[in-house]
């Protein structure tokens, strides 16, 4: 009887708890990125290799928001001797209504050895193996587009031989 007890008021304990606890943020789907690269030109660094990949064009398309990305940006990344990557990427989306939005995303991919292997080879590689994740921000004077300029976001990212999907998501 008293370990029946014990175990309802612990289970209270842990439904109050559950109870009080904040409501995390909720990610809205804003847009996704399909952009083609260029292959990368290396830079080997006593920091690790450096790559610096052209974005050469692609498309992106969301419920509010769609157009082309601009040729022209570059992802620069910093790849450590174990495979964890840096990624800073710059570029240009230009919409259906000829806005323009300057983005730079900052973040991390790694993954297991043997498929940073093959991904830093350019092969095709499962995108659930590896770990891409970014944080954007967005430069606009589009009236229509600044809230993009005033939320934070999150991206999710897969890598392709000759390009990269890139899911934007508004942190509400």
């Amino acid at each position: 009887m008293r370990r029946i007890t014990t175990i309802a008021i612990l289970s209270a304990a842990i439904v109050g708890a559950q109870q009080n606890m904040p409501t995390p943020p909720i990610l809205e789907f804003a847009f996704e990125v399909t952009a083609q690269v260029a292959p990368p030109d290396k830079i080997p660094t006593s920091a690790g290799e450096r790559r610096i990949v052209p974005v050469t064009g692609g498309t992106f398309e969301g419920p509010t928001i769609k157009g082309k990305v601009l040729p022209g940006g570059a992802d620069y990344q910093l790849i450590h001797t174990d495979g964890f990557t840096e990624v800073e990427a710059h570029y240009v989306l230009e919409t259906d209504r000829g806005e323009r939005v300057y983005v730079t995303n900052i973040g991390m991919r790694h993954a297991p050895p043997e498929v940073i292997v093959e991904l830093n080879a350019g092969k095709l590689v499962d995108p659930a193996k590896v770990y891409f994740r970014t944080s954007p921000t967005f430069e606009t004077d589009a009236p229509r587009l600044q809230w993009m300029t005033r939320a934070l976001f999150i991206c999710t990212g897969e890598r392709y031989p000759d390009g990269v999907k890139i899911r934007f998501y508004q942190v509400r």
